[in-house]
């Protein structure tokens, strides 16, 4: 399994929402590549729960993991924060952490 074939196993059709939402926006390929890594990344993080189950505490888990434990760079790190923001508030409609928040 691709890492974003990922998406759809935790909910179906999410992988085809992330994809259209950054249409929307007119993202460069560049950004979609980046967003669906750290996307699949959380979600795997999470073992592919729901993500509208997954709150602001789980996403500071995961950013605190990125941060604390793999030892990301702090653009790396706001890359994935960037992303899950986008995810939340475009594809799942809710409020993202906040980037003050970590």
């Amino acid at each position: 399994m691709s890492m974003t074939e990922a998406l759809d196993q935790s909910q179906s059709g999410l992988l085809s929402r992330v994809r259209r939402a950054i249409q929307t926006h007119k993202l460069n390929l560049r950004t979609e590549q980046t967003y669906l890594h750290w996307i699949t990344r959380y979600m795997l993080f999470h073992d592919l729960r729901d993500p509208a189950e997954l709150g602001e505490s789980e996403q500071q888990l995961f950013l605190g993991y990125l941060q604390e434990r793999m030892r990301v760079s702090q653009a790396r790190l706001n890359q994935a924060r960037q992303a899950l923001a986008f995810f939340y508030e475009e594809v799942v409609g809710q409020n993202a952490v906040s980037a003050a928040a970590s």
